[in-house]
Order: structure tokens, then sequence, then C-alpha cells
């Protein structure tokens, strides 16, 4: 049987380049469009795990990878994050791409909530995908593997791919759910501290191997030192900021020392300046420290970047 989707044909392709760009491309108010993307579709995610059960953290990473993290015309004009076909016994709207064929049709759904519950019913209903449904919602490893070996992408590195996405934002954190609580402990594993409100209110990202939350209109370093334990003193060094520099709504807040290179899925791949975008901004992006960004592009301390620059992460 022909899928209705064939992810990583020419269309899918595109996606992907516009997903790696969407991944270097920062967004002023310190939040990039992956964060922005988990934090709009996880609770649509986790709905569709415990009505069909497929590990959240597969399906924002399906998501992500596939809708270029909602930044894709597809998802914009269609709602559609999955790319997925007329067919089958679909009689809805649909809206025409160059795909395998320049005239191909691709649902078009009324809203995000419909285009997830469609990729559930796909995988849940399809005979193909049986097998995987016996693994344990945790295992996403296991997932990415076996979606891969039913079939679902012809991209020898899908699994990877998926695996990647999901460790780089800590998406298993999502697969977890329990009491209405879908967070990270803490940043120090075994040393769990009791949760708060401050934890409840803050989701606890990982990228590039190191901790970090995004900062919300009540927070201020003091605040933030409080709660996660790590003095105002530290997290102003983990984050390079000058003594006394405000805490702003979107920024990242780094809650251990970045690294010296950003993560192995980046290397030979540079980050391209966005208009604006200044080397903090990649630093906090990458959790990479902001000297060794200049050691390992060789710039001297008075380079000024320029939109369409290539900054070499590791």
């Amino acid at each position: 049987m022909e899928l209705p989707f064939k992810p990583f044909g020419a269309f899918f392709a595109t996606l992907c380049l516009s997903f790696l760009c969407a991944t270097v491309a920062v967004a002023q108010s310190g939040q990039s469009v992956q964060w922005r993307y988990i934090e709009n579709y996880k609770d649509m995610a986790i709905d569709q795990m415990q009505r069909y059960r497929i590990p959240a953290s597969i399906t924002l990473a399906q998501g992500l990878i596939e809708s270029g993290a909602g930044q894709s015309r597809l998802a914009r004009e269609a709602h559609n994050h999955f790319g997925i076909k007329v067919g089958m016994n679909w009689t809805g709207p649909y809206i025409v791409m160059a795909d395998d064929r320049p005239d191909d049709r691709f649902r078009k759904y009324r809203t995000d909530d419909e285009s997830y519950e469609d990729h559930s019913r796909f995988l849940r209903n399809n005979q193909r995908y049986r097998s995987l449904f016996s693994l344990s919602l945790t295992d996403y490893k296991g997932w990415a593997h076996g979606l891969k070996r039913c079939g679902y992408a012809t991209n020898p590195r899908y699994p990877e791919m998926l695996i990647g996405t999901i460790e780089r934002y800590n998406l298993q954190q999502f697969d977890s759910y329990t009491s209405g609580r879908y967070h990270a402990r803490t940043y120090s594993a075994g040393d769990a501290r009791s949760e708060s409100d401050f934890f409840s209110q803050h989701i606890v990202y990982r990228v590039n191997k190191t901790y970090m939350i995004i900062a919300n209109a009540t927070d201020t370093w003091e605040k933030v030192a409080r709660e996660t334990g790590v003095s105002k003193r530290k997290l102003m060094k983990y984050n390079e900021r000058l003594k006394n520099s405000p805490l702003a709504t979107g920024d990242i807040v780094y809650l251990e020392k970045k690294r010296s290179k950003a993560d192995k899925s980046l290397k030979g791949v540079p980050h391209v300046v966005q208009p604006g975008e200044s080397l903090y901004d990649i630093a906090q992006h990458y959790a990479v420290r902001l000297k060794n960004i200049y050691t390992l592009n060789g710039l001297s301390p008075d380079y000024v970047p320029q939109a369409g620059d290539l900054i070499w992460l590791r």
C-alpha cells in the first residue's frame, strides 16, 4: 500500500533544510522557533500520547523536523505538521505543492489539533506500525528505529535525526507525564530538590548537554537563584552577563557552565548569522561559551557580525 505521504522525498528534503535553517536562526526575543514550537504544541502531543499511546517526544520531534518547527508553508497555510498527502479516504480540502510531482496534494486542516489527530490515527490504524505499540512509551529510541524499520521514512538517518532532536530539546520529559506535571525536576542529576511553583511554570531544557530555562515576565536573577539553588554570581557567570544586567522575558538562562563547542550533530554545519543577531545570541542558543566562538572562528575582539556571515561552532 502506498503511503499518503512520503517523508524525505523532494518536499521533505526542503523541510529538512527549513528545519536546519530554523535551528540556526534565533528569534530576537531570545527564544528560537524550536522553543516556541515545543511550548505551543507540547500539550497537544501529550494529549495524543494519552489517547493513542504514541510517545509525546516522538510526535513533537516529527512535528519539529517535518514542519520546519512550524515555519513551513504547509504548516502555516494548511495546519499540516506531518506532510500527510491526500489519499486513502480523504475527502476534505487540500493544498497543492511540489513534491514527487509538481502538483501533489496535501491535506489541509482547519486547526493544528486536526493535524496532530490525523497523524496519530494514521500510525494507530495502520497495520504496518502495529509492532510499535508493544513498546514502552518511554522507549523513544525504540520508536525512532521502529518507525524507520516499518517504512515510515526512506532516509537511513531518520532514527538518528529523531533521537538527536529529542535529546537536544529534552523532549523525553513529556513521555513521563503524570499528575499534571511534565517538567524536569532540576538541572542537577542526583540532587533532586523539592518541586515548586517555579518548576511548574518553567520547562527545563537540555541544550548541548547543558540545562537551561527560558525566563518569564516575573523572573529575576535573584528569583532564579533562589528557586534553582544556583547562586546569582554563578548564574551571571554561566550566562556571561555583566553585573546588574537585567533579566528579560524570553532570555535563555543556563543553570550550569556552557560547553567549549557545540553538539557533535553540528559538526561541519556553520551558523548563518541573521539580521540583528549578535555573537552572544549565538552563544546562548547553542550553549557554547562566547570566548570559544571567537577562538573557533579566529575572530578579533572588534568583530561585528553581519547578516549572512558563517560562524563555526565546533
